[in-house]
């Protein structure tokens, strides 16, 4: 297993527990994970990454109405869109810095 699948499966384990504990220090680890997340997000996803936590951060508290559960989905996809918050803005900087870096020549 990769160091970018162990740091995204930590990431989402981390937004299932937060979702449930209340931890003084949990949004701080949420972001710090999601920063590390973001860093091994392929060129290929980055596109699909910034979509993800959009619709995330906008919709994830749609699921409210369900009776039973409603309530629990909602603490689990915020957290989550948490961590995907976090992932974009390292996404967005690796890309940056990648721009103003000149080209290596061979």
């Amino acid at each position: 297993m990769s160091i970018a699948k162990i740091v995204w499966a930590v990431s989402i384990l981390a937004a299932l527990v937060f979702a449930f504990v209340s931890f003084e220090y949990a949004g701080a680890i949420l972001a710090v994970l999601g920063l590390a997340s973001g860093y091994f997000v392929s060129a290929d996803h980055r596109r699909g990454l910034l979509v993800a936590a959009i619709f995330l951060l906008l919709g994830h508290e749609a699921l409210g109405a369900i009776p039973v559960l409603g309530e629990h989905l909602n603490a689990i996809l915020g957290s989550y869109s948490n961590v995907l918050s976090a992932a974009c803005v390292t996404v967005i900087v690796v890309v940056t810095v990648q721009r103003l870096m000149p080209a290596k020549s061979e």
